[in-house]
């Protein structure tokens, strides 16, 4: 039940978004009718908020005629889109809120239903599975018809995966805590992954030959390890480099994920000989000098696919598109970023210092070498200095420095990757993508990204998950299903290491 203070701000707010919309209808806005339906009272106070909903969202139809109704006139779910983009952020929070809460479930519908499941349980099997599916579709909710109806729409996919993106922003932002929210979310969630199965998924080669549109958006999309230009782009399309996109015929030029994969001899151990250096644009690729596969960049496009699996899907497909075109090839690794390293590393030695424990996480002759690298005085003072040195890439120009930190930050890394849980899985969520995906981790790589952003997110240290094909199966279900993390014996002599000096 929500309480009636509750009620009384919702309906305050109504009003102030009304008035807003009177403000902005008296200001000029560029379609008027929009705004004439959503600020002018129509008949008991009701807004046009309300009235575009009454009027776009059609009843349930009875279990009876679920099969026969005729679908609503298209003009509804045009109408529903149309007002939708209208709305600025805090106004579709509100139209969000009603739709979820006035057109959802009949619960009251479902309540007798149960009740009447629990009293036919004497009953023959046929009145139990009939009642079942009574009850069954008893909890679709109204709001589901509609967007059902807006995805046969040139566009309504691509609206629904934006209007999803709203939610899960209202949903963390906290701007909303209303449990009718999370259920439109959930409801939105189970649509899009039904149509985004991948089965219904193209696998697309990206290349310079490619249309611009596709390009301009691979480069945009970019998240990783950002594009600098064209002839940057022309690169990673280019000789010894794949790229490749799943995509959707409901969002025809729209990458959905992207994966970039260097072609190499070995797998690489930085970054920056696969995105700072090259070959020459017109170089003819020596398949006897490919014998690996790098992913190095992974990349989701659409914020409101979050949940819907499709980068372990695309993973697996390029494999296979490798191993078509590279029978030979035997090696598939990620070059993987760590994010969040530093900043769990700065919360750590906080954490540490206040506990009083700083000489655990080195060793006695490692505070002596950053004692003396920083010329400062042994305990607190020295500690500090470790402390202003990680939180800066200064460290990175003075060779002595990346010495003195190299073997301590690394066992630090690995505990981060290996030991660190959420709910009993890796915490870091590049690692818990690739390990459910079945892949080991693999080797750490000290220097591997030297940008001020690796710097900044990992003090430049990069991870292998490599992907032993023969054991992708069994690692995935052993990590999924028992929490267990497949590490090399580089990553496990590391943790060891954390731990004998952090006496764990």
């Amino acid at each position: 039940m929500i309480s009636h203070p509750a009620i009384w701000a919702f309906r305050s707010s109504v009003r102030c978004w009304r008035h807003r919309a009177v403000l902005k209808a008296a200001l000029g806005p560029p379609d008027v009718s929009v705004w004439r339906w959503y600020s002018s009272p129509i008949r008991d106070g009701v807004t046009g908020m309300e009235a575009i909903l009454a009027r776009v969202v059609a009843p349930l139809p009875t279990y009876e005629t679920r099969d026969k109704s005729p679908p609503p006139p298209e003009s509804n779910s045009l109408e529903f889109m149309h007002f939708y983009g209208s709305l600025d952020k805090d106004d579709k929070l509100g139209f969000l809120t009603r739709l979820a809460q006035d057109f959802g479930v009949d619960h009251k519908g479902v309540s007798e239903l149960a009740v009447k499941l629990l009293d036919t349980q004497l009953r023959d099997l046929a009145t139990i599975l009939q009642v079942e599916d009574r009850l069954r579709y008893s909890l679709t909710p109204r709001y589901k018809q509609l967007l059902y109806h807006i995805s046969r729409v040139e566009g309504g996919v691509k609206f629904l995966v934006d209007l999803r993106a709203d939610v899960l922003e209202i949903i963390s932002s906290k701007a909303s805590e209303s449990p009718h929210i999370r259920d439109l979310n959930g409801t939105l969630k189970s649509l899009l992954s039904e149509w985004f199965s991948v089965g219904l998924l193209r696998l697309e080669r990206i290349t310079w030959q490619s249309p611009c549109e596709i390009l301009q958006k691979i480069s945009q999309y970019e998240a990783v390890h950002p594009v600098r230009n064209w002839t940057d782009l022309k690169r990673r399309v280019g000789p010894y480099r794949r790229c490749y996109a799943f995509t959707h015929a409901a969002m025809p030029g729209e990458p959905l994920v992207v994966l970039h994969v260097a072609l190499t001899e070995d797998i690489s151990d930085n970054i920056q000989s696969i995105v700072r250096e090259f070959s020459t644009l017109d170089t003819e690729e020596d398949v006897n000098k490919i014998n690996a596969a790098i992913f190095y960049s992974i990349s989701s496009t659409q914020a409101g696919l979050q949940g819907v699996e499709l980068g372990n899907y695309l993973i697996k497909r390029v494999v296979r598109e490798l191993q078509s075109e590279f029978p030979h090839m035997g090696q598939f690794s990620s070059l993987s970023p760590i994010p969040g390293f530093s900043s769990w590393l700065q919360g750590l030695l906080s954490q540490y210092r206040k506990e009083g424990r700083g000489s655990d996480l080195l060793s006695e002759q490692e505070w002596k070498e950053v004692e003396q690298a920083t010329d400062s005085a042994p305990g607190t003072p020295a500690f500090e200095a470790l402390r202003k040195l990680v939180g800066t890439s200064e460290w990175m120009q003075s060779g002595r420095l990346s010495r003195v930190l190299e073997p301590a930050l690394m066992r630090l890394c690995a505990w981060y990757l290996y030991g660190e849980k959420r709910r009993g899985y890796a915490l870091n969520p590049v690692a818990n993508f690739h390990l459910q995906n079945g892949a080991t981790m693999w080797r750490l790589n000290w220097h591997a990204d030297t940008s001020p952003r690796g710097v900044a997110n990992s003090c430049g240290i990069m991870v292998n998950y490599r992907y032993f094909l023969n054991e992708t199966s069994t690692n995935s279900a052993l990590y999924l299903q028992n929490k267990v993390i497949p590490a090399s014996e580089q990553v496990l002599g590391l943790v060891s290491q954390f731990q004998k000096n952090s006496k764990l």
